[in-house]
C-alpha cells in the first residue's frame, strides 16, 4: 500500500473511530427500551433531525449515483431528478411534518410508521401494519444492499481490494454500529455525517472547478459535448458492450438525445417520494417539539439544495478533467473518488472519502434499524406475541437486523450494480406505497381502512408490474415507475374508500384533534 492510501486510511480510521465513540456514548440509552432504541424517545432537536432527515436519506446515492449520472450523460437528467428532490424534501416538511408529529402520538403514541397506520385506522386484525411491514422488509432490503455496493465501489476503487471482500466486512461494520446505539446514535452520528457530507462536496467542487480553468473553462469543454449541457436534450455515450468508445483520446458521443416534457415530469416525480420515506417520516415523529419544525425545515432544505446540486456539478466538472477515465454506467459513479483523491492532498482525501462512507452508513444503518422495528415491533410484538417481554423484542430486533443485512449483502454481490438504478427502485417502491396513503391519512378524513389497504397493495404492487413488464416497452411506458404507481394508489385510496362504510366517528374525532394541535 502507498504512502497516500496510507493517509487516507489514516484519516478515515479516525472518522470510523468517531462514529464507534458516538454509539458507546448511547449504548445504555439506547438499550433501557424499545421505544429508546427506535425512537429515541421523541427527543431531537431541529438541526439533528433535520440533518439526520436528510443525510440517511441521500446515503452514497448523493456523493457516487448522482455525480455518476451526471457525468455519464449531462445535465438533464441529474438536474431535474434534483430539483424534484429539492421540491419534495421543502413541501414533505412543510405538508407532512407537523401534522404527522402530532397525529402520530394522538393515534396511540406510535413510533413505527406501520403502527402509525394501524392506530389512525383503529383496526384490530392488524392488516395494515403487516402490509406495511412487509413492504418495508422488502424495500429497505434492497436499499441496504445499495448502501453495501457503495461501500464496496469506494475501498475497491482506492485500495484495489476485491469488492466482494470489502463490501462484506463494511457490512459487518454497519451492523455492529446499529447494534450498538439504535436511534439516538444514529440520529447524531447521521448529523456528523451530514456535516461531513456537505463539506466533502462544497470542497470538491470548488477544487474542481478551479483545475477545470474556471466557470468559463467548464462551460466551454461540456458544450462541446452533444446535449451534455441541454435541458430538453441528454447525451448519447457510443457504447459498445456497455463500454464507451474512445477516439484519439476523446470520449465519443452520438447525437444528442431529445428530453421531453413527459420525460421532465417522470424524472422530477422523484420528489413524491418524499411523503413515503420512513427514514424521513421517522424523523418527524421523533422530533421532540412541533413548535420547531419550521426551523427544521429551513436548515432541511438548505442542505439539500446545495448538496444536490454540488453533486450534480461535480459530475459534469468530472468529465471536463476526467473525459476517459470512466467508460462505463456503473465506474461513473466512482467520478468523486477520482477526483477527491486527485486534487486534494492524501490525508485530507481520506476526510473527503470519509464523506461517502458517512452517506453510506448514515443510510444503512437507517434501513436496517427501521426495517428490524417492522419486524420486532409490529409483526412479532404487534400481531404475533402481543405478550412479548422489551427484552425478547430487543433479540428479534437484533436477529432480523442481522438477517435484513445478510440478504442485503447477497444482493450486493455483483460489482457491475448502478447504484443509481437501485436506489430508484427501492425510492419508487416507498414513494407510491406509503406517500399516498401518508397524505390522504392526514388530510382526508374520509379515507378508511379498506382505502388504505387497497392504495398500499396498488401502490407497491404497481412499482414491480411497471418496472418489470411496462417499462421495457418504451416510448411513453418508458417513464419512472414512482409516478403512475402514485397516481394509480391515490386512486384506489379514493375510489375503495367512497365505495365502502366512512370511518367510526371515534377515528373522525380523533383526525379533528390532530387537525385542530397543528394549526
Amino acid at each position: 500500500m502507498s504512502t497516500d492510501n496510507i493517509q487516507i486510511l489514516i484519516a478515515m480510521i479516525i472518522y470510523i473511530v468517531a462514529i464507534l465513540g458516538i454509539g458507546v456514548y448511547f449504548l445504555k440509552i439506547a438499550n433501557e427500551n424499545s421505544d429508546n432504541y427506535f425512537i429515541g424517545g421523541r427527543s431531537l432537536g431541529p438541526w439533528v433531525a433535520a440533518m439526520s432527515a436528510e443525510a440517511s436519506d441521500m446515503s452514497g446515492w448523493l456523493l457516487m449515483g448522482l455525480p455518476g449520472v451526471a457525468y455519464w450523460c449531462g445535465w438533464s437528467d441529474a438536474f431535474w431528478t434534483a430539483l424534484g428532490l429539492a421540491l419534495g424534501t421543502y413541501l414533505n416538511w412543510k405538508i407532512t411534518a407537523k401534522r404527522l408529529r402530532n397525529y402520530s402520538a394522538i393515534a396511540g403514541d406510535a413510533i413505527t410508521i406501520p403502527e402509525y397506520f394501524s392506530n389512525r385506522f383503529k383496526e384490530k386484525s392488524k392488516v395494515i401494519m403487516l402490509i406495511a411491514s412487509v413492504f418495508i422488509l422488502v424495500f429497505f432490503t434492497v436499499y441496504a444492499a445499495s448502501c453495501f455496493v457503495t461501500v464496496g465501489k469506494l475501498f475497491n476503487s482506492l485500495f484495489g481490494i476485491q469488492y466482494q471482500v470489502v463490501m462484506i466486512v463494511g457490512a459487518c461494520f454497519v451492523i455492529f454500529y446499529t447494534l450498538l446505539g439504535g436511534f439516538l446514535a444514529e440520529s447524531v452520528s447521521d448529523f456528523l455525517q451530514g456535516v461531513i457530507m456537505i463539506i466533502a462536496l462544497t470542497l470538491v467542487l470548488i477544487l474542481g472547478v478551479n483545475a477545470a480553468g474556471g466557470v468559463s473553462g467548464v462551460m466551454e469543454n461540456i458544450q462541446q459535448i452533444p446535449g451534455f449541457f441541454d435541458f430538453f436534450g441528454i447525451a448519447n455515450p457510443t457504447v459498445v458492450d456497455g463500454t464507451q468508445q474512445v477516439l484519439a483520446g476523446n470520449p465519443v458521443f452520438g447525437p444528442a438525445l431529445p428530453y421531453t416534457f413527459l420525460t421532465i415530469i417522470s424524472t422530477m416525480s422523484w420528489g413524491l417520494g418524499y411523503f413515503g420515506m420512513p427514514q424521513v417520516l421517522l424523523r418527524f415523529i421523533a422530533i421532540r417539539d412541533a413548535a420547531e419544525i419550521p426551523k427544521a425545515r429551513r436548515i432541511a432544505t438548505t442542505w439539500c439544495v446545495i448538496s444536490l446540486f454540488a453533486a450534480v456539478i461535480i459530475g459534469l466538472v468530472g468529465r471536463v478533467l476526467f473525459p476517459t477515465e470512466l467508460l462505463t454506467a456503473s465506474q461513473a459513479e466512482s467520478i468523486f473518488i477520482v477526483m477527491s483523491t486527485n486534487l486534494l492532498p492524501p490525508l485530507l482525501a481520506g476526510f473527503v472519502m470519509a464523506g461517502i462512507l458517512a452517506a453510506t452508513m448514515s443510510s444503512s444503518d437507517s434501513y436496517l434499524l427501521i426495517a428490524a422495528s417492522a419486524f420486532s415491533k409490529n409483526i412479532y410484538e404487534g400481531i404475533l406475541k402481543k405478550d412479548a417481554t422489551e427484552k425478547q423484542i430487543m433479540r428479534v430486533s437484533h436477529l432480523t437486523l442481522i438477517a435484513i443485512a445478510i440478504i442485503g449483502v447477497l444482493l450486493a454481490l455483483d460489482e457491475t450494480s448502478v447504484i443509481f438504478t437501485i436506489v430508484a427502485f427501492a425510492w419508487a417502491g416507498f414513494g407510491a406505497t406509503f406517500g399516498p396513503l401518508m397524505l390522504f391519512s392526514l388530510f382526508w378524513k374520509r379515507t378508511n381502512r379498506e382505502g388504505a389497504i387497497a392504495g398500499m397493495l396498488a401502490g407497491g404492487g404497481m412499482v414491480f408490474i411497471w418496472r418489470l413488464l411496462i417499462k421495457p416497452m418504451g416510448g411513453v411506458f418508458g417513464i419512472y415507475e414512482l409516478m403512475p404507481a402514485f397516481l394509480i394508489s391515490c386512486l384506489f385510496i379514493v375510489v375503495v374508500s367512497l365505495l365502502t362504510k366512512e370511518p367510526s366517528q371515534e377515528i373522525q374525532d380523533e383526525f379533528e384533534q390532530a387537525k385542530a394541535a397543528s394549526l
